[in-house]
């Protein structure tokens, strides 16, 4: 299998990837989807915007991929709406050029080529098989792809999945766990490649994933549910909190009170640890060479999205109760 698409650059040619004006506007609201007595989404609302990559977030059996599926009316809406630029999926009018995604690793007939797969999909909305080659390279597998695709490893089908999502240049990308599979230098360019569409392209992305400390350098903001409720949502950095630095020293209850002198808020988190809200390293240095005090270390103390994201899923009435 190649993977030359996976080297160098994310950033891909224009001849593959044109962009658009503006992404795709997803707007949820009030959405609920009900089984007998279990509600498997209850009441959610949030906004994807363009421009921007978005994780959806929480627990085995939360309601994720239940979520992903009445967007794109693969499953019916108990209540609420589920709209992209103010339309059902199933309202849209070709909706590969509008809405590219990616559920499953497996949705496609295994006894058919990577190739063929996507060439049947194309001829649906007029798309060139060139387009089909260009993809094939992008996605690194254009020396798999006249081989079946059932016998395609998982970090192939992802590939070939990706390659779906992207044929018909859509304003909208939806990812479930796009990753998965992925080796770590595929992983990094899928991490480059989103960024690039979001950024630079004006592409909205909306990506369903555990893979938190991923997720964490890729995404601009995070909707986090749990039990099929919204618990958190809103851009990352906001969530995260204010950034901090945590300072290793000899003595941490002294160079605390040096930083409280200076007006900088400081918490002594550990005998030789003292947290600074602050990221200015040469104020923070600067500050304890003058009242003599020694540091031995400076790292960033920002919260981690896998803290937070354990710590409220764990909050009383959050917690996974119909997950496997």
């Amino acid at each position: 299998m190649s993977t030359a698409a996976f080297q160098g650059s994310p950033t891909p040619g224009t001849s593959t990837l044109q962009g658009d004006a503006r992404g795709a506007h997803v707007d949820i609201r009030n959405l609920t989807k009900v089984y007998g007595s279990f509600r498997a989404v209850d009441d959610l609302s949030f906004t994807v915007e363009p421009g921007r990559v978005t994780g959806f977030l929480g627990p085995n059996g939360s309601g994720k991929t239940t979520t992903l599926r009445m967007l794109l009316d693969l499953i019916r809406i108990t209540e609420g709406t589920a709209l992209i630029d103010g339309q059902r999926y199933r309202d849209i009018k070709q909706p590969l050029h509008t809405v590219g995604a990616a559920l499953e690793a497996t949705n496609f007939h295994p006894g058919r080529s990577g190739r063929d797969h996507l060439r049947v999909l194309a001829a649906t909305h007029g798309i060139p098989d060139s387009r089909v080659d260009e993809l094939l390279e992008l996605v690194g597998i254009p020396a798999a792809a006249r081989k079946k695709a059932g016998g395609y490893s998982m970090g192939m089908r992802q590939r070939l999945g990706l390659a779906t999502a992207l044929l018909g240049d859509p304003r909208l990308l939806v990812l479930d766990e796009p990753a998965n599979g992925l080796d770590p230098q595929g992983i990094r360019w899928l991490r480059g490649f989103l960024r690039h569409l979001s950024a630079d392209l004006g592409k909205t992305v909306l990506i369903s994933s555990h893979m938190l400390s991923e997720v964490q350098q890729t995404v601009d903001d995070v909707v986090i549910i749990a039990n099929g409720r919204k618990i958190a949502a809103g851009p990352l950095k906001e969530l995260e909190g204010r950034a901090s630095t945590r300072v290793t020293t000899r003595d941490a209850e002294a160079l605390a009170a040096v930083f409280a002198q200076r007006g900088l808020e400081a918490r002594v988190s550990d005998p030789r640890q003292v947290e600074v809200a602050s990221e200015d390293l040469v104020l923070i240095g600067d500050t304890a060479l003058a009242a003599g005090q020694p540091i031995h270390g400076l790292a960033s103390a920002g919260t981690d999205l896998e803290e937070m994201f354990v710590r409220l899923t764990e909050q009383h009435g959050n917690r996974n109760t119909e997950g496997i």
